[in-house]
């Protein structure tokens, strides 16, 4: 794949701050190729209109993020829409399903746009409804053709959602139309952001539309059942929705672990009824198996309980389980950077930055975290970036282990394994397991 300057640079600038890049992430992919063909299949499945789930397993530094936003390239290159969500302690409670809808939308994305992307895939949705109009034979210009428009929207969404979309989605959908026409765009943005989930939309731009407050809990996942018709109206193929991090909920206070595992559950046992949409979590072994996280919940449990057999885990079932990284495929990975990295001086870079240096930076970081190299790539990654910035700036300079020295800015995760403590303290009813709730 040929990138543009602006891709390399986004790659670099990214792992400069050790994050995951959104773009050219297939350049550096190594060893992936199954479970990447795993995943594409599940696209597939969503492509032809089912609703599928599938849950990233993996220690901390196999890849899950890399392989998700890889996921989500995919994607866009399938003609999909999609949304990339991280858990988070303190807005991300997944029994506040309108919490879970707002971070989804604000999130959503498109090959052409890449955030935000709910006003694009509306008038995306409009434009096609108008073209179809016309095509019949409809004058665009004839007092009537709105109402042509309006009519076609409300079938094309009754259709879509079965009519299981609350009426005051189909009022505001209807009403930004209407508003757009007149020329109120203002007043068309406050609406669009209230069904984006914003509570800060106006008394007076709510009344246009006839609906009062926020939207509820209670009607959050059925909204994002019209934002999915939407999007498919809009000529996409389905919707992938990412939960990245979902390990996070181990660290939350137990009432709170209970109420998150049984929203996700909710979620879950949903999922089947929403055609085209694929939901598609990242999460440790320890977040799955034990009683604190998954493990506690039976129902859900029972449901994505991962198996192996004979010590192959097969793709298919609903946990597709990451290898961790080993020093050659760090290496690999290492390499195919230098290969990448913009140098100014292509030779005296590639002299410098040997081989054999990569292979005593893979040394240098792993033993900063007791031989672990499942834990190292982000740091690994981080320090192979600033060495090729240093190299690159200072013809003089030699990278030796120690040099340039970094004072790595570790996650909790990190420093825990580092100083070899748990990320979060024991509690006495862990073993307890949960009650199911419904929300």
């Amino acid at each position: 794949m040929s990138l543009s300057k602006r891709d390399i640079d986004n790659i670099f600038d990214s792992l400069r701050r050790g994050a995951v890049p959104e773009r050219g992430l297939e350049t550096f992919a190594v060893g992936i190729e199954r479970e990447r063909g795993e995943l594409h299949r599940k696209l597939q499945r969503a492509a032809e209109g089912d609703g599928e789930m599938k849950f990233l397993r993996g220690g901390y530094g196999c890849g899950k993020t890399f392989l998700a936003r890889l996921a989500v390239a995919d994607a866009h290159e399938r003609n999909f829409a999609t949304s990339f969500v991280v858990v988070s302690d303190n807005d991300l409670h997944f029994h506040r399903f309108d919490d879970v809808y707002r971070k989804v939308v604000s999130e959503l994305s498109t090959r052409a746009c890449p955030r935000g992307a709910l006003a694009d895939v509306l008038d995306r949705w409009i434009a096609r409804v108008e073209e179809h109009l016309t095509s019949l034979g409809k004058d665009p210009d004839a007092p009537g053709f709105d109402e042509e428009v309006l009519k076609k929207l409300d079938e094309e969404l009754a259709a879509r959602t079965k009519n299981e979309v609350p009426q005051d989605f189909v009022r505001v959908v209807r009403t930004i139309f209407q508003l757009k026409q007149r020329g109120q765009f203002a007043d068309a943005s406050a609406l669009l952001s209230w069904l984006s989930g914003s509570e800060n939309v106006s008394a007076a731009a709510k009344k246009h539309a006839g609906i009062k407050g926020e939207l509820q809990s209670t009607d959050a996942l059925a909204y994002l059942r019209g934002i999915l018709a939407i999007v498919k109206g809009a000529g996409y193929a389905g919707l992938v929705i990412v939960i990245d991090e979902a390990e996070t909920i181990l660290r939350m206070k137990s009432d709170v672990r209970q109420k998150s595992l049984n929203g996700m559950r909710q979620i879950l046992d949903a999922a089947g009824s929403f055609p085209g949409l694929l939901w598609l979590f990242t999460g440790t072994p320890e977040f799955f198996d034990t009683p604190r996280g998954v493990r506690g919940l039976q129902p859900l449990y029972d449901r994505i309980a991962f198996q192996s057999e004979g010590g192959y885990a097969p793709l298919k079932q609903p946990q597709l389980s990451l290898r961790p990284f080993d020093k050659p495929r760090l290496k690999e990975v290492g390499m195919k950077l230098r290969s990448l990295y913009p140098a100014k001086e292509r030779q005296s870079f590639e002299v410098r930055v040997s081989p054999e240096y990569l292979d005593s930076l893979v040394d240098e970081v792993t033993a900063g975290f007791r031989g672990d190299v499942g834990v190292v790539p982000r740091q690994f990654l981080r320090r192979a970036v600033s060495v090729f910035d240093a190299v690159d700036e200072n013809p003089d300079f030699q990278p030796a282990p120690g040099r340039p020295e970094i004072e790595p800015a570790l996650t909790v995760t990190e420093a825990s394994r580092q100083s070899g403590k748990p990320e979060y303290e024991p509690e006495a009813d862990d073993a307890k397991g949960y009650a199911v709730i419904d929300f």
